[in-house]
């Protein structure tokens, strides 16, 4: 990969940050309603008529976006996936440790045997009864 198109990653995790990726968003947001106002302009100044400008300008900007926007898509896929992939990653860790599993690469579990055995059950709660009264 080129390295002008890795995303930048904050220095903590090695993910981009949330600023990052909502920049890169909004680039390519503005980006997009900017190709869609030139295009709707241009047929305004042809004489079309607005809303048939509007729609032809619409129609014709998808398909242009997706070719000229293709750096910055990227881009905000690449943010995108990072983040996604570090989430998951922690979530994976998380779950590991909730359940009483070592979550290192090594599998070890420093506790002992009785980790292996799982948590102990959670007592069960009586059910409420809907509109109680005083006579119960």
């Amino acid at each position: 990969m080129n390295p002008q198109s890795d995303p930048p990653v904050s220095a903590d995790n090695g993910r981009p940050s949330p600023g990052q990726t909502l920049g890169a968003m909004w680039l390519y947001t503005v980006l997009r309603f900017g190709l869609f106002l030139a295009l709707w302009g241009l047929l305004w100044l042809a004489r079309v008529p607005g809303l048939l400008a509007a729609t032809i300008a619409l129609v014709l900007s998808i398909p242009l976006s997706y070719i000229l926007l293709r750096k910055q898509r990227a881009k905000l896929a690449a943010n995108l996936e990072a983040r996604v992939g570090a989430r998951q990653q922690q979530r994976h860790i998380l779950d590991a440790q909730l359940a009483g599993e070592d979550a290192r690469p090594g599998g070890t579990d420093p506790v002992g045997e009785d980790a292996a055995a799982g948590p102990a059950p959670r007592p069960v709660r009586p059910k409420r009864r809907a509109g109680g009264s005083a006579e119960q």
